[in-house]
C-alpha cells in the first residue's frame, strides 16, 4: 500500500494548497468549503492506507526487485453478492427525503435502515 498511500496523500495535499489559495484569492466560503471536503477525500484514504502500510508485511508490488514468482498465489476471497448494502442506502435516501416530503417517508426509510443494518 506504499504507492497508493503516497498518491492519495499527494492529491490531498495538492487540493489543500488549492483550498488555501482559493479562500484567500476569491474570498468565497462555499467553494472553499467544497475544496476542503475534496482535500479530505484525498487525505482520509491516505491515512487509512498508511496505517495499513505500517502494519502489513511489504507486498511484492512495494519492492523494487520483485519477481513474477513472488506475486503468484491466491489473490484472496471476495464476498458473495448481497442486496443489503443497497437496502441500507435506500433507507438512508428515504430518510433524507423525509425533510422534503414529510414523515411518511421517514417511516419507510427507518424500516429499510433497520432491515439493511442487520
Amino acid at each position: 500500500m506504499k504507492i497508493e498511500y503516497r498518491i492519495y496523500l499527494g492529491i490531498g495535499l495538492f487540493v489543500s494548497v488549492l483550498t488555501v489559495v482559493y479562500f484567500f484569492w476569491a474570498k468565497e466560503y462555499g467553494g472553499a468549503t467544497m475544496f476542503f471536503g475534496t482535500a479530505g477525500l484525498g487525505i482520509m484514504p491516505a491515512m487509512y492506507m498508511g496505517w495499513w502500510h505500517r502494519r502489513m508485511k511489504p507486498r511484492p508490488e512495494d519492492t523494487e526487485n520483485a519477481t513474477m514468482a513472488e506475486s503468484k498465489g491466491a489473490i484472496g476471497a471476495f464476498p458473495s453478492y448481497t442486496i443489503w448494502p443497497f437496502v441500507l442506502g435506500m433507507g438512508a435516501f428515504m430518510s433524507a427525503l423525509s425533510l422534503v416530503f414529510g414523515e411518511w417517508t421517514l417511516v419507510i426509510g427507518g424500516a429499510l435502515l433497520i432491515f439493511g443494518a442487520r
